[in-house]
């Protein structure tokens, strides 16, 4: 029977290198989302303490939302998360598309 559970850590590390359990999370009905917060959001998934259904239903998110957050840490750390820095990153990406 124990097989069959998933086995999860009970903390990983997050954005800031600090131990990330679930308690440490955005409170479910987080409606303000600074890099701060997605950035743990994402590090919680990626360290296998929450899904990404769960985080999905959790914060009422698209997958397309959470996959978003996801490629901007993977391109460019948390910085990349900031709401400010998306049309910059997006002229960045297309100049190089041309040239």
């Amino acid at each position: 029977m124990i097989e069959n559970q998933k086995i999860r850590p009970a903390q990983v590390i997050g954005p800031l290198g600090e131990p990330l359990g679930i308690a440490d999370l955005p409170p479910p009905n987080t409606q303000r989302w600074v890099v701060r917060r997605k950035a743990e959001v994402v590090a919680a998934v990626n360290g296998g303490l929450l899904s990404i259904d769960e985080v999905c239903e959790r914060y009422n998110l698209t997958l397309e939302e959470f996959a978003s957050w996801q490629r901007a840490v993977d391109r460019s750390g948390m910085q990349g998360l900031r709401v400010t820095r998306i049309q910059h990153y997006r002229d960045l990406y297309e100049r190089q598309l041309k040239y």
